[in-house]
């Protein structure tokens, strides 16, 4: 290599998309330089040159000392880290402008890991009302065991949270947008409340943020006054529908907490998640959301206007109740509107009875005989997926409670995918029909 005009590159001139194809131009996680895409670690021992290198390491293992330096680490063992989740974790901080990730083997679990280090027992958890249902369950039928207590309350009020807060708050959790309804809370106004609250108290009250409805490219809730962001990583970031994964990005004063956590719980992110996610999922995720976006918002249109839809939420409507604030909140890399990938809608009827009965004939349609409609869980993927919350992934909450919880009992989750959208249409239209 001709080295004698090599200037310093400076990383910092490019965008935020050509940084999710390049990720670091140099890391000493691995030195791999010669290679185009990372190559993927298949081992999950590493060999140790003499016994006084394999007390090092365990040395340097989650000490607040050594995280962050630019040192070459030495691997020991999978569960303590491995060169293609380090490089993973470095780019989803980035990515997410937070100081530090963790990543876990699934979104539960780096939403267990994060409520793991900030809540002991005693502790109150605000909550807001409508969460996914598999967080809902934790908190509900878990978190009680250990004395840790989760209060619900609609967090789009103000008003409802200042009185929910106690001295044993330790963590505001929410998720924005809200799975399935699509609700928004406005993080710079509670972020202006805690630090209010937090002045006069010496256990400071945490925000944490579940980001995986709007994913890094239409939101970045750290830039807006989180504390901690956590994202499942089978989904949008992910974006195939191949893996599964998590993360926790935040401060770097946590990242050891993070990392013993993971060690011991044993939630670890495999080997071949975190290179799959890092070779296709980052590289085009702004390709993926940016078509998805447009995709949400024709459709959410195509259903606004048919006679059979009672409602439609989707933050990039005009009639959407949380428009300005969505407008203001969820913006991409450029600066730009971005309202997201997913919408909640329903179908007109004269009971929640008749509503959901049209729901789940609308959607049986749709799985026998939709080209561009699959019925399925999940969500960021690269085909459009439509779902009924209230009997599957929000299950656990009792029927008598949904709407408490935010959750028309009818309604229909479209995720969308990147599919043209005249066929989707098409196909909606045709399932419309039955109805």
């Amino acid at each position: 290599m001709d080295t004698e005009n090599k200037e310093m590159l400076n990383e910092e001139v490019y965008s935020t998309e050509t940084h999710l194809i390049y990720g670091k131009n140099i890391t000493k996680k691995w030195d791999y330089s010669h290679h185009v895409t990372a190559p993927l670690s298949s081992s999950v021992i590493f060999r140790l040159d003499s016994v006084e290198r394999g007390s090092e390491g365990f040395i340097e293992f989650a000490n607040p000392d050594m995280l962050g330096k630019e040192t070459s680490p030495i691997y020991i063992y999978d569960r303590l880290g491995e060169p293609n989740k380090d490089i993973l974790e470095e780019n989803l901080a980035f990515i997410e402008k937070g100081e530090m990730a963790v990543t876990f083997a699934t979104g539960m679990g780096a939403i267990s890991a994060v409520l793991g280090i900030l809540c002991k027992s005693g502790d109150d958890i605000v909550a807001s009302r409508t969460l996914y249902g598999c967080t809902y369950s934790l908190l509900k039928n878990w978190y009680p065991r250990y004395d840790i207590n989760t209060i619900h309350t609609d967090l789009t009020n103000p008003d409802t949270i200042r009185e929910k807060i106690t001295a044993k708050t330790r963590v505001i959790y929410f998720e924005t947008p809200c799975n399935p309804n699509l609700d928004l809370i406005d993080i710079r106004a509670l972020r202006r409340m805690v630090d209010e609250i937090n002045i006069t108290r010496d256990d400071k009250i945490y925000i944490v943020v579940d980001n995986t409805f709007a994913t890094p490219y239409c939101q970045r809730p750290i830039e807006l006054g989180a504390d901690f962001v956590v994202h499942s990583l089978t989904k949008g970031i992910g974006g195939f529908g191949t893996d599964m994964g998590g993360v926790v990005i935040g401060r770097k004063e946590f990242q050891d907490h993070l990392l013993m956590y993971r060690k011991d719980f044993g939630a670890v992110l495999g080997t071949k998640a975190a290179w799959t996610v890092l070779t296709y999922g980052l590289t085009t995720l702004h390709l993926r959301i940016a078509r998805q976006t447009q995709n949400a918002m024709k459709i959410a249109e195509f259903l606004e206007a048919h006679p059979k839809v009672e409602f439609v939420n989707y933050p990039g409507l005009p009639s959407f109740r949380q428009y300005k604030l969505a407008k203001e909140q969820m913006k991409n890399f450029e600066g730009e509107f971005a309202p997201g990938s997913l919408l909640f809608f329903g179908l007109k009827a004269d009971t929640l009875d008749e509503s959901k009965e049209k729901a789940r004939r609308f959607m049986n349609f749709a799985a026998d005989n939709a080209y561009t409609l699959t019925l399925a869980v999940s969500l960021g993927h690269t085909r459009t997926l439509i779902e009924h919350p209230a009997t599957m992934t929000h299950s656990m909450i009792p029927v008598n409670e949904l709407l408490e919880h935010g959750i028309h009992p009818g309604g229909i989750r479209v995720a969308l995918g990147i599919e043209n959208h005249k066929d989707i249409i098409h196909d909606l239209e045709r399932s419309l029909e039955i109805v």
